[in-house]
């Protein structure tokens, strides 16, 4: 059984803690937040408890699951590491390589654990993508579009999302979520064209192209300037030798060339549930979460690598992300 505490209350933090009420072999054991309020809230919200100091919930736990703002992951993920702490930290790793660097550095020099929550790598939809890729039933995969936009997500807390030295922009907070993807399907790219918009937020809107040397490419697009209701999308169109995949929101769906049913709807795998959910919520909708903090969990608990993501591939995602900023802001100086 691991006994885990959650560090940052905000709204991942919610989605998390609904999480560890459906994992069997998980405790989750309470809170702490730099802000004591919002603490409170989500102790009275998901009936757990408050800690009082960072002290006294790593005595408490074996891991802990850091959902604070960007530029507090290195802080808090090395605080942890140093207590002896096992670490799920949110996307992204960090604000720099160097800080990235520092959390790799800590955890290894205290014998812990670091798994960075690239949820998109357990997302039923894009892990079947993935597994379609590997299986090669559909031959080589020839080119992939990944596009996530949104409104400006204007929740957080004292709005810290819109100072770029505090999220990075839309390229760290939103877009490097199609970019570690890529990077998990197809690898690292040969060449990296990037261009966008900068507004008083950072780069608040990227289109990139990613070229590889087996002729494949991929066009990733990622914005949030949009009008100020635009509801959330994600979607992925990946085009094969033998057929294509498409996610738009709704089934995903599989179109074959070769004989026999062209159009298919393969199936997902979902989770399984247990009946102890606290704090109300569709924990079904919560999706790759589900099996990115299962998968944390699992690997913690036996020793086993972690094999979906690890901190080496999420400062690598972390690097590209990086670039792409820097070549948005070089075209717009």
């Amino acid at each position: 059984m691991l006994k885990v505490g959650l560090i940052g209350t905000g709204f991942m933090g919610r989605m998390h803690t609904m999480v560890y009420s459906q994992l069997p072999d998980a405790v989750f054991v309470g809170v702490w937040d730099p802000n004591r309020e919002n603490a409170e809230f989500h102790a009275k919200q998901f009936e757990t408890k408050v800690f009082d100091s960072l002290e006294a919930l790593f005595e408490a736990v074996d891991a802990v699951d850091i959902c604070l703002p960007t530029f507090l992951h290195k802080e808090y993920t090395v605080k942890a590491a140093n207590a002896g702490k096992h670490v799920l930290c949110e996307k992204p790793m960090a604000m720099s390589e160097a800080e990235a660097q520092e959390m790799i550095d800590a955890v290894n020099a205290n014998g812990v654990r670091l798994m960075i929550g690239h949820c998109i790598r357990f997302w039923p939809e894009y892990d079947k993508l993935k597994k379609i890729k590997d299986s090669g039933e559909l031959g080589a995969l020839k080119s992939l579009n990944l596009t996530r936009i949104a409104s400006f997500p204007s929740y957080s807390i004292e709005n810290w999302l819109a100072n770029p030295a505090k999220s990075g922009g839309a390229v760290l907070d939103l877009h490097i979520h199609d970019v570690d993807f890529a990077l998990y399907l197809l690898g690292h790219p040969k060449n990296v064209f990037a261009s966008g918009t900068v507004d008083e937020r950072g780069v608040s809107h990227v289109f990139s192209i990613y070229d590889y040397a087996d002729g494949a490419v991929a066009q990733l697009e990622g914005g949030w300037d949009n009008g100020k209701n635009t509801p959330f999308r994600m979607t992925f169109r990946a085009v094969f030798e033998q057929g294509s995949v498409f996610w738009d929101g709704g089934p995903l769906t599989m179109y074959r060339n070769s004989e026999g049913p062209e159009t298919l709807r393969p199936d997902l795998v979902s989770p399984t549930f247990s009946d102890t959910g606290k704090g109300g919520g569709n924990i079904s909708d919560l999706g790759g979460y589900y099996f990115e903090i299962q998968h944390f969990v699992d690997r913690v608990l036996s020793g086993e690598p972690f094999d979906v993501t690890t901190p080496e591939t999420a400062m690598e995602s972390l690097q590209l992300a990086l670039h792409e900023t820097a070549l948005v802001k070089a075209k717009q100086g």
